[in-house]
């Protein structure tokens, strides 16, 4: 018994030698603590001249932040407008957008149809007046009950998916004039879209308008 309460003691002797508070209690200073070595009399350093930051320099307010130099949204993407870009928009928006906005941007996703709140669909006159920055303002910072996305979607997915909603208005408001005379005619025969099934007064299933170009 004696044996083993000394090999105990031991053991425990060197496990406390061990476990030294050198590296926490070493004399270190903290960023912007006071320190009377340097003559500011701050222990942060400003950066050397010179200095180029790497992967951090967001210039480009417009790609960035959705804004021009005015500060207000800009109207035109600031990434090339291509086949590959929408499609890579209609991909990324089928997998972030849709249980709450549907398929085709009414605001009828899946969580809503089970008793989510129904956001606003992009067709409702305001969304479709708005600035394409504003779009990918609330997909970076939220807005209302929809959350930021910045940290699960890329900034070039999100021009990406703010192209395709663009996609998804003009195929509900494209004016006649803009279709083929084969599409013309079949938009002439097609019947009426069914009623919002919500009740908001919107149909559920788009369709082109038939006036004509606007002057």
């Amino acid at each position: 018994m004696r044996r083993a309460l000394l090999l105990a003691l031991a053991c425990a002797s060197l496990g406390a030698a061990g476990c030294r508070q050198g590296l926490y209690n070493q004399q270190k200073m903290r960023p912007y603590r006071p320190n009377a070595l340097f003559a500011d009399g701050t222990s942060a350093r400003p950066l050397p001249a010179g200095t180029v930051p790497r992967g951090f320099l967001r210039e480009n307010r417009a790609f960035w932040a959705g804004q021009g130099p005015d500060g207000k949204f800009v109207t035109q993407i600031p990434v090339p407008l291509t086949k590959e870009l929408l499609l890579r928009g209609q991909e990324r928006y089928g997998i972030y957008c849709t249980p709450c906005h549907g398929r085709t941007g009414d605001g009828l996703g899946m969580i809503v149809q089970r008793g989510f709140k129904r956001p606003a669909s992009f067709h409702v006159e305001r969304l479709r007046n708005e600035r394409i920055g504003y779009f990918f303002d609330v997909m970076t910072n939220g807005f209302g009950q929809m959350s930021s996305y910045a940290s699960q979607v890329p900034a070039e997915d999100r021009w990406a998916i703010a192209a395709f909603v663009r996609t998804l208005q003009l195929s509900r408001e494209a004016p006649a004039a803009l279709l083929a005379d084969h599409d013309r005619s079949q938009l002439q025969n097609a019947p009426a879209a069914p009623a919002d099934p919500l009740g908001a007064g919107e149909p559920a299933v788009p369709a082109a308008s038939t006036q004509g170009s606007p002057k």
